[in-house]
């Protein structure tokens, strides 16, 4: 385009930028466009004629015009004025500019001189000769780069965040390319996998590759399956790695995609180390008792289980093998075969007292040396675990009942040895339940409640001693446990009921009173008898609840002869259990005052154990009674250990001798 022809303003109104034209030296505005009038926010006519650095005036902008005031540009020729324009002194540069609305803009801004030759001349130079100039002038033109300004700094601030949770994760994270390559990871994957930092400042993906595969326990293993993702872009795979010296991570690798694309792989390295160990730990505890440092019932429940089917199937081999039938191979009979275990239930005897008059932190140390006692009893293949308060159980492999019965003297006697614990001396003793496998259960369940009741029969008969299961005393317990069960049904259904036997005077026949017999008839077995069922009552504690009925029932029916003229008292059993409940007292004055029975009519009868046990509470409980004006007296006396003093003390009206001491 030829300048000479055009006017100064047509010159920078073509532009689609923001634009002005400045005359050279003055350094004044001499043209503008539409566009650089909005950018300030005034008139193309308020821009024209302000001083060039009134409209960009970074340190940069104010050199350059201080530069193009002091050249004289009118003895330069137009080559010259060109060849400045494209050298040094062309400025082209990203600045910040003050915009009409107060802000601030990032933008690109050019500074370029231009040159117009005199008239006539153009086309007339001669060769070699540089043409006169008409003019010089600086053309400023500024692009507004604030949107894409926004879009790189929203793109690093995204970098940022990016970077920052990276290294915050608590996981090891690595990303790779389609190849392999690695493209980003965290500090914490370099923490996982012992980077060294030389390494990491190299950023050789080779050697980064061949180190973590060094690093795990089995590299072979490791190099197949990196070899199967990378061939498998899409494949997403969680998997656990042991790295040497113990730790493990879990390893979750996942596709990186962009538009559904692969674009290669993110991996997630989470160290389980602390978390096994933890588990570990808590396994640990739920199988060991904490006080002793022996295992625990439970653990003791599944070596029994484990032994059960081992021995099964080591008597099925023996049976195939030398034709023995199953339960000869089950008793130890095939040579060399260790077919049967025993289970060994020890209980200390009287453990309470050691508690309450040394205290629980001396019990626990005799607890604790108690089991080094057990233990040193016990064969390499034998097993002892804490299975109660005062209770330790044995797994004997390969005994029969007499191994199992000689090991068990053994600790009897180890037990019964004297203790001399802080200054405490003392003797212990223990009770040893035996029970047998198979023959006396074929689980964990049966075996151990066999061997506890054989201990427990141990401790009624005395303590002290062993005692082997025995299949009658299973039997009898459960017969207790049904007829305990069908008592509590018989009374809420109403199947009880009382008889009255009377009693009759001797010298002249006349009946002087009666007393309640408690009578019971069940659906399926008919009349049972008191003689039956009343011990299991008592053992089980029922009787209290048998007794309250008897009572109430039996003082109803004296009421009714009372009211009906018949003077007649009425005798109801007591058992030691009822008698001692803290309320017994109040129960017999409120059916008395429900009821409207004279007290004199109703008799108690008694059993002499009352008299032995805790006596002084009896006899405050017998003078209240007496207070009541009921009649007392005591039944089946003879049998027990009182002595004739016991009925100077207490307030008696009536003795019914045994019938072991009259019959014959």
């Amino acid at each position: 385009m030829n300048f000479a022809l055009l006017p100064p303003a047509a010159w920078v109104e073509a532009l689609p930028h923001a634009a002005w034209l400045v005359s050279l030296p003055q350094a004044v505005v001499v043209a503008t466009n539409e566009a650089a009038a909005q950018l300030f926010g005034r008139t193309a006519a308020e821009l024209i004629g302000q001083p060039a650095q009134a409209l960009a005036a970074s340190p940069e902008d104010l050199a350059w015009w201080l530069e193009a005031q002091a050249t004289d540009w009118s003895g330069v020729g137009v080559a010259a004025q060109r060849d400045a324009a494209t050298s040094g002194q062309k400025l082209d540069s990203e600045t910040v500019f003050a915009v009409a609305d107060g802000t601030t803009r990032h933008v690109r801004r050019s500074i370029s001189v231009l040159c117009t030759p005199a008239p006539g001349l153009a086309g007339a130079t001669p060769p070699g000769a540089d043409a006169p100039p008409r003019a010089a002038w600086a053309l400023v033109m500024v692009v507004d780069r604030g949107a894409e300004h926004g879009v790189e700094a929203e793109r690093e601030a995204r970098l940022a965040e990016l970077e920052a949770t990276l290294e915050s994760s608590a996981d090891g994270l690595l990303v790779t390319d389609l190849a392999g390559g690695l493209r980003l990871f965290n500090r914490r994957f370099a923490a996982m996998w012992g980077l060294p930092e030389a390494l990491l400042h190299e950023r050789n993906d080779a050697a980064i590759v061949a180190w973590m595969q060094r690093s795990v326990s089995d590299p072979d293993a490791y190099g197949a399956r990196r070899a199967t993702l990378l061939a498998a872009p899409l494949l997403a795979t969680v998997e656990r790695i042991n790295l040497l010296g113990g730790p493990v991570l879990e390893c979750v690798s996942r596709p990186l995609l962009r538009q559904g694309r692969p674009q290669g792989r993110v991996w997630a390295f989470r160290d389980l180390s602390e978390r096994l160990a933890a588990e570990q730990r808590i396994e640990t505890l739920t199988r060991t008792d904490v006080l002793t440092g022996l295992p625990n019932r439970a653990c003791m429940a599944a070596w029994i289980e484990a032994e059960a089917k081992r021995t099964v199937g080591m008597a099925t081999n023996s049976a195939a093998a030398g034709g023995a039938d199953l339960a000869g191979a089950a008793a130890g009979a095939a040579p060399g075969m260790r077919a049967t275990f025993a289970l060994l239930v020890i209980d200390l005897d009287r453990f309470g007292q050691i508690n309450a008059s040394l205290g629980h932190a001396m019990g626990d140390r005799v607890l604790q040396h108690m089991a080094r006692r057990l233990q040193g009893c016990l064969r390499d293949d034998d097993r002892l675990a804490r299975i109660g308060g005062d209770q330790f159980g044995v797994l004997l492999a390969g005994a029969d009942a007499p191994a199992a019965e000689n090991t068990a003297r053994r600790m009897l006697k180890v037990v019964a040895q004297p203790c001399n614990l802080e200054g405490a001396a003392f003797t212990l003793t223990c009770s040893v339940g035996i029970a047998l496998a198979p023959a006396h259960g074929r689980n964990a369940d049966e075996l151990a409640r066999h061997a506890e009741a054989a201990m427990r029969a141990v401790k009624q008969s005395g303590r002290g001693n062993l005692r082997l299961h025995q299949a009658r005393a299973e039997v009898d317990r459960r017969a207790h446990m049904m007829l305990d069960h069908a008592m509590r049904q018989a009374l809420v259904s109403g199947r009880f009921r009382l008889a009255y036997q009377p009693q009759v005077g001797l010298a002249d026949g006349a009946i002087v009173g009666a007393e309640a017999l408690l009578r019971w008839r069940d659906p399926e077995h008919g009349e049972i008898s008191p003689g039956r069922f009343i011990p299991v009552a008592e053992e089980s504690g029922f009787i209290v609840a048998i007794g309250d009925w008897v009572l109430a029932q039996a003082v109803r029916q004296a009421t009714l002869w009372h009211q009906q003229g018949w003077r007649v008292p009425v005798a109801v059993n007591v058992s030691a259990l009822q008698f001692q409940q803290a309320q017994f007292v109040e129960r017999v004055a409120g059916v008395l005052a429900v009821s409207g029975l004279p007290p004199a009519l109703l008799e108690l009868e008694l059993t002499e154990s009352i008299l032995v046990h805790d006596a002084d509470e009896a006899l405050a409980r017998l003078q209240a009674l007496k207070r009541l004006g009921v009649r007392l007296s005591i039944d089946d006396f003879g049998t027990g250990y009182s002595s004739l003093a016991y009925l100077k003390r207490f307030p008696i009206g009536k003795l019914k001798i045994d019938r072991s001491f009259v019959q014959g």
